[in-house]
């Protein structure tokens, strides 16, 4: 897959409310959640997600700093939650960065912390 089809994927899957594949979280995801929470409490972020493609599907995870995570549309919902006005602003720059690590075999990953 291509770049820009990748792009294309993850616009309709995050931007536009697009249907996620839980097998493709099972798969791909669910191995690293211990993983994704050290290094979540590590780097004192407040909350990491992880964005896949694989054959034309899209899954995610978010995992906040408590270790309450969510998977592929509730994630995406509570991302939404979490950045409020800038959810879209802030993907349409994350996509293109997102597909280009996902076309060079590597997953989409992003730590976040909130300035108090």
């Amino acid at each position: 897959m291509t770049t820009k089809e990748i792009e294309s994927l993850l616009d309709q899957a995050l931007l536009h409310n697009g249907d996620m594949q839980y097998e493709l979280y099972e798969n791909e995801l669910e191995k690293l959640l211990d993983d994704l929470r050290t290094s979540l409490k590590q780097d004192k972020e407040d909350y990491i997600f992880v964005v896949t493609e694989n054959s034309g599907h899209v899954a995610m995870v978010l995992i906040e700093n408590s270790g309450k995570f969510y998977i592929n549309e509730k994630a995406r919902d509570e991302l939404k939650k979490l950045w409020l006005t800038s959810y879209e602003n802030n993907l349409k720059q994350l996509i293109p960065m997102f597909a280009l690590q996902l076309v060079n075999g590597e997953l989409a990953v992003t730590g976040v912390s909130v300035s108090k």
